[in-house]
């Protein structure tokens, strides 16, 4: 049993991948503000301090996973 194709979808994943962060540049922009602005202050980051932002990033990775061809 051989590993090879294993590695070879998950290149395969990770060659698209940059298609979809510039898809979805304007979630990326607006969560890595919202990390920069939780961590800035004297208190600890949360965990749950940016999940909305989160949540949109991730749906937009996820919309433009399905819609890069493979």
């Amino acid at each position: 049993m051989s590993g090879r194709g294993v590695w070879l979808r998950a290149r395969a994943r990770l060659r698209r991948f940059p298609a979809a962060l510039a898809a979805c540049g304007d979630q990326a922009a607006a969560y890595g503000r919202c990390v920069a602005a939780a961590a800035a202050g004297p208190a600890e980051l949360r965990r749950d301090a940016c999940l909305q932002e989160f949540q949109a990033l991730r749906e937009c990775f996820a919309r433009a996973a399905k819609a890069t061809p493979k």
